[in-house]
């Protein structure tokens, strides 16, 4: 048995989520994902687009492209699925609201986890509902580059320190409330600078997935100037 296959027998019943705007998909997303689910031992990834993102502007890509772009990029890779609720809403979309409507979905006992970056889990006292989140769920952490794991006032640092666990074996025995600190790859990936190049007329080829660039060239996507 391969360690992988043994990590997978190991972690057979986290229900993992991803959120994001995803303007584009890209391998800042991807990579460091595929990772995590090493590490964890996750069987599947659901990615959850946002229609109407909270906390920055609204994407330019429209929901049916930016949609079209996440199949095209997770084609063939058994590791990641699609849930749009969240690009059903017409208000914004809030972690808490959509965590609750899949806890409502797969009861309360299943482990279930919420998969950030080391920037949002900085920022994460400014989400909405923020403290009720680690009652539906974990948090898996992917590294960031430029970040660390180190809140600015003493309270939430101590909130870190009280529900992170060493062990992501940990995850699979209770259903929410621990935070794990991935050792994910650092890239320095960002759909900003994936919009910039395209502006700039750069290439981004090393950056995004083949059949993303070829989407966003042939529909002239991110080629306006802001």
């Amino acid at each position: 048995m391969t360690q992988q296959t043994k990590q997978t027998a190991n972690f057979p019943s986290i229900q993992a989520l991803f959120g994001g705007t995803f303007d584009p998909i890209h391998y800042g997303h991807l990579l460091p994902v595929e990772a995590l689910a090493k590490q964890v031992g996750l069987q599947q990834v659901v990615l959850l687009p946002n229609h109407v993102p909270p906390h920055r502007p609204q994407p330019e890509a429209t929901v049916r492209q930016r949609l079209a772009m996440i199949k095209l990029a997770i084609k063939n890779n058994p590791l990641f699925s699609i849930d749009t609720r969240e690009l059903k809403r017409t208000t914004p979309s809030y972690t808490v609201e959509t965590l609750l409507s899949f806890r409502q979905e797969i009861g309360w006992q299943k482990p279930l986890a919420f998969i950030i970056g080391q920037d949002s889990l900085l920022s994460i006292n400014t989400w909405f509902d923020w403290q009720k989140i680690l009652d539906l769920c974990h948090l898996l952490v992917c590294a960031r580059p430029g970040y660390t794991t180190y809140f600015p006032t003493s309270p939430m640092q101590q909130w870190l320190i009280h529900h992170q666990v060493p062990d992501p074996e940990i995850l699979s025995h209770k259903p929410c409330g621990a935070i794990y600190l991935a050792d994910t790859p650092l890239l320095n990936i960002s759909a900003t600078q994936i919009r910039e190049r395209k502006r700039d007329r750069k290439s981004c080829k090393d950056i995004l997935p083949p059949a993303v660039l070829r989407y966003i060239d042939k529909h002239h996507l991110y080629q306006n100037c802001v």
